[in-house]
Formats: structure tokens, sequence, C-alpha cells
């Protein structure tokens, strides 16, 4: 029965259709979810104390806001400048507050007008950065434990999926899209602060004029309409944008890795035409967003202009027939940006609520996707210490439904001996490996480790037994010694220096300037090949495995460094069961025996001699590999 990468159930090793294809596409978030939405708000739940702190200061800081008006319109030019007193316009208590000052401490009434207006000043500066400190805040730590929750959700996913999905869709998860919320949410927390004023203002506004506060309403669909145009029309505008800006990077980044074979080729000039034309393309884009983005202001502040115009034309007569006094035609004014302002940055946040949406989908997308290996119901405990027998029991395998890799492959490795697997390429050779390390799911009953089914031991206990180095060795950013730890505090300095100096890393270490603790900078370019293949070696040997698998580990390494390394994989070898892929024919030859596979069947089992011997497709390959040793111009040396 051939079985599918994605099995989880108990036995069949099969599992539903999962469409990753889903990863690759574009969502546009043009519904607004509320069930979404208040998921996202579930991580700012531990910070509420600091949501509710900043809601509070934000309210503070609007209302005196709006006090600061009244003390300019009211105070200021109605009760100091005019004299007037017995106006029906709502003051809030500010003229009264006024006059007590001045009878409390003998002051001109306008040094307390200019008084008040310095602490409503000075509350609403510092109120206002307080709230902003306290919102972000709770959104950044919000949004970091989601962050380290959707990377510890990923770390978990197996290899199957990472298979399927591109690196880049779930790195933009992590990144842009998080980003994304980040946007919103504060927004959303700056909104709150924009529409406290608003409802202020408009209710002092109803109560001094209701004929012009209608009038001025009149004008905030306008704006509002205005808004909601001039943001569908920025949305496909602004997605050209990041298209071109797209565009030049990679461009850029091909070009710039790639520099050795432009130079070689003498590709710079087409080079320099084709980006001429992508940033040119940036260029009108770019040109379109401001021109719109212009009109936009220009419409906006004309807008405003005309709000003015009727402040003035109907204040002035309301002023005229003592209907209104001449501070209250100077608060409508001062009030009108408080009316347009909220609207404006409501079209705004409500595109940015729309992308938050969408990047808010791929975000739970990522976390709901509950694809894993299966764990056993019952594990089985390992000893200490694993004698490491592993057999293969007539494992069949393929990466997709009906298409298998691995067909009725059996054989049985002996604690401490070595095996030597090869065959062409596409035969199936780290396949098995894979499966020996639980990166996929099969059935139960096919691979054993002392005699245990392996889908019986949980995954992490498998792979703590099991020392796997690869011809792409992976450099994290650290130390040497960190490399070769990997931060496990079970593996001391001494230890691992003392693994380096078996694999016969350490001399080329110790020459290095902060020997074991150089930095190595992005995947270890810094380092040789051969170099990191040694830290490869010293890595898997300060880890102690009781099973070693080597996987075109030495594919490679030039021949001096080869030597090298051939005494350290004895020592490396000794007492554990290894598995050789694709290796030399001089460690091939070393092995105990040599499973040659062919489109995933065993096709021949032996030692080095008697498959010569036989002269089957083994010994064709080894005269191949055999006549590459010979042609000078060659250096590969491998059965492949």
């Amino acid at each position: 029965m051939n079985v599918s990468v994605e099995s989880d159930q108990k036995n069949s090793g099969k599992a539903p259709e999962r469409d990753h294809a889903m990863f690759d596409a574009e969502l546009s978030g043009a519904v607004l979810n509320f069930q979404l939405l208040t998921r996202i708000l579930t991580w700012l739940v531990p910070y509420k104390l600091s949501l509710w702190v900043s809601a509070v200061l934000v309210l503070a800081a609007s209302f005196a806001a709006v006090l600061m008006e009244v003390v300019i319109s009211r105070v200021l030019v109605d009760y100091i400048i005019v004299g007037d007193t017995d106006s029906p316009m709502p003051d809030l208590g500010l003229i009264e507050l006024t006059q007590s000052l001045e009878a409390a401490f003998g002051l001109p009434a306008l040094y307390v007008a200019g008084g008040l207006f310095f602490v409503l000043m000075s509350l609403v500066g510092v109120l206002g950065h307080w709230h902003r400190l306290t919102l972000i805040d709770a959104i950044v730590k919000a949004l970091r434990d989601l962050r380290q929750d959707l990377f510890a959700h990923l770390e978990s996913r197996p290899s199957s999926f990472y298979d399927r999905v591109p690196v880049g869709r779930i790195m933009t998860r992590v990144t842009n899209d998080i980003e994304a919320l980040y946007e919103m949410l504060r927004g959303l927390g700056s909104l709150v602060g924009e529409f406290v004023p608003f409802f202020v203002a408009l209710t002092i506004m109803l109560s001094t004029s209701v004929e012009l506060t209608l009038i001025l309403l009149m004008l905030v669909p306008i704006v509002g309409t205005a808004t909601y145009f001039f943001r569908q029309a920025t949305r496909e505008i602004f997605r050209q944008v990041r298209n071109s800006v797209s565009s030049l990077n990679q461009y850029l980044q091909e070009n710039l890795s790639g520099m050795q074979v432009v130079q070689l080729s003498q590709r710079q000039e087409r080079n320099q035409a084709a980006y001429t034309k992508i940033n040119a393309e940036n260029l009108n884009q770019e040109f379109r967003s401001i021109n719109l983005t212009t009109y936009y202001g220009a419409f906006n502040d004309s807008l405003a202009s005309v709000g003015l115009g009727i402040i003035i034309y109907y204040g002035g007569g309301a002023v005229v027939q003592s209907e209104m006094s001449l501070g209250g035609v100077i608060l409508f004014t001062r009030f009108m940006n408080m009316l347009f302002t909220p609207v404006v940055l409501l079209g705004e946040q409500l595109n940015v609520l729309f992308r938050a949406m969408a990047s808010g989908e791929r975000i739970f997308q990522a976390l709901d996707w509950d694809e894993q290996i299966r764990e056993p119901d019952k594990p089985v405990e390992l000893p200490d210490r694993l004698e490491g027998r592993v057999e293969f029991r007539s494992v069949n395998f393929g990466y997709e439904r009906d298409t298998p890799v691995l067909k009725d492959v059996s054989v049985v490795i002996e604690p401490g001996k070595k095996l030597a697997i090869v065959g062409p390429t596409g035969s199936g050779k780290s396949t098995l490996i894979r499966l020996l390390g639980r990166f996929y799911d099969f059935p139960d009953g096919m691979i054993f480790l002392d005699d245990i089914d392996l889908q019986a031991i949980p995954s992490q206990a498998v792979r703590k037994r099991i020392g796997v180095v690869l011809q792409d060795f992976h450099i994290f950013s650290g130390s040497i010694l960190d490399n070769i730890t990997l931060s496990d505090p079970g593996i001391t300095r001494a230890r691992a220096i003392e693994a380096a100096k078996t694999v016969n890393a350490h001399p080329f270490v110790a020459a290095l300037p902060e020997g074991y603790d150089s930095p190595l900078v992005e995947r270890g370019a810094n380092l040789s090949q051969g170099q990191r293949q040694l830290l490869a070696f010293a890595r898997v040997l300060a880890a102690d495995p009781e099973i070693l698998i080597l996987d075109e580990a030495t594919a490679s390494i030039d021949t001096e460094t080869e030597m090298l390394i051939q005494d350290g994989l004895r020592h490396l070898m000794q007492g554990r069961t290894s598995i050789l892929i694709a290796h030399r024919l001089q460690t091939i030859q070393e092995a105990d025996h040599v499973l040659v596979l062919e489109q995933g069947v065993v096709r021949e089992y032996g030692s080095h001699q008697a498959l010569i011997d036989q002269g089957g497709l083994y010994k064709t390959l080894h005269d191949l590999q055999f006549q590459d040793i010979q042609n000078p111009s060659e250096d590969s040396g491998e059965v492949s």
C-alpha cells in the first residue's frame, strides 16, 4: 500500500487532502469580520489594565482640548475683550472659574485666562503622550505574544508542510502581517481620541445654534464620500506602487547576488536598461499616488474654506442680531476641524482595518493549520542508551498519493554496523533516512529501533538518538561554540572542544582570532565549505547519538579536507550504527554492507566486494566513479 506524507490516521497512513495552495492566495479582507477582529483583540486581554488607563487618558486629553477652544472663544473673546457674560452659549463653567481665580489671586482676567490655557495645553500634551505610551505598550506586548505563539506553532509543523508552502509566505505572516495588525490597533486607539472632541463639540454647537450646526453637518457626508472614493482609488494605486517596488527589489537582489555572472557575461548595460525601465514604472506609479493625494488635500482644504464661509455668513448675521456672541462664532470655526478630522481619519482607518483583516486571515490561517506528525497515544520510553539496531520492514512510502517513492524496502542494520546506501538520483536514499528521523508519517510496523516500532516513540525522543549530517550544513547566528552545542545545556564547552578535536575541526577554529567564540556571519559565509562540514561533524559528535546518518556529507569536500575528516569519521562512527548515503568510494568500501536502490526498489544488497563480483548495478556505478577518479579534470569521486 502506498501512502501519503500527510498521514495522520493511526494505521492507514492516509489523511484528508490539505489545500496548501491557500497559502499562495491573496486575501483582500474586503469584508469587516467582527469574529476575526474579536479574536485579534483576545491577545490584548492580558493588558486590559493598560488599555483602560489609555482610554481614561485619551478621554481626559480630548476634553481638555475642547476646553482650550472654549477658553479662547468664550473667556478671552466674550468675557475679557467684549465683556459679554450674559450670552446663553455654554462656557462649561470656565468664565465663573476665571472670575473666582481673579478674586482669589488678584490677577487680571487676561493673566488668568492665559494661565488656564497653558494648564489645559500642558494637560493635552502630557495626557495625550501618556495615552499613546500606554496604548502602544499594550499593543506591542500583545503582538509580541501573538508573534511568539505563531513562531512556536510554525516550529511544530512537519517537513511535509514546508515541502508545499513557500517559506516567504510564512515569513510574511510573522513579519508584515503582524505589522499590519499593529497599524490597525494603534489607529483604532488614536481614533477614539478624535471622536471624543467630535461629540463634545457637536453638543456645544447644537446648544448654540441648531441651524448653523445642521448646515455644517451637511458637509460631513461630503467629506466622508470624498474620503471613501479617495481610499478606493489609492488602494489600487498603492497596490501598483508596492508591486513596482517589489519588482525593483527583486531585480536588484537577483543581480547583486549574481554579480559575478553579470560581470563575466558583460550584462551590465542590458541590466541597467532593464532596471531603468522598472524604475520608470515605479516613478510613474509614485507620481500617480502623489497627484491623487494632492488633489484630495486640496479638496478638503476647499471644503474647510466653504465651511468657514458658511460660519462667517450665518454667524456674522447672528452676532448682528444678538443671537450669537462673537466668541460663539469663533468657537464654531475652531470646532469645525473637530467635525471633519475624525471623518477623514475614519476613512483612513477603514482601509487600514480592511488590510488588517486580510493580514488577520493569513495569520490565523497559519495558526489554525493543524498538520503535524502523529504522536503515539501510549509512548514507549527509551532506555538511557540504545543498542542501535535499525530495521526497515517492507517500507512503502510516497510524498504524494499514488506516487510511490519507496516500494517494499527491507533491510536490517545491526548495532554498531555501517550501511552504505547508493543509487541513482531519485532512488529514495534520502527519503529512507527522513522516515527514520520521523519527519513524515507512515503506517505502523514499518521501521523499528531496537525492535521498538518507531511510531510508538515520540518524534522528539527519536531525533535525540539520531545524529544527521547533511551536505548543506545550516549555520545559525552566533559563535562557533553555539553552532556546536546548539545551546544544549547538557553539552559543556570542554565536550564541544573535544568533539571538534576528534573530527579535526580544532586546528582551523583555534587559528581564528576569537577561537570558539568567533562570530559567524549569515549562513557561515566566513567559513569554507569544508570547514562548515567539519563543524557539522563536531555538532553531531558533541550530541553523542547512538545512530549516525551521513547524507552526502562529504560530497562538497576537497581532497585535502577529506583526508582530515576521514580519520574523524572513523572516530565518529566507532560504536555507533551508521547509515552512509552517497559517500565517496573510500567510505563505502569501509561499510559492512551496501544497499543499492533504484526507483525506490532494493536492487542489490551485500558487501562492497560481493556486489562488485556480482557485476550488477553497483558494479556499473562503481566503474563510472572509478572512471571519474582517473579523469584528472573531475574531482567528485562519488558513488551516487
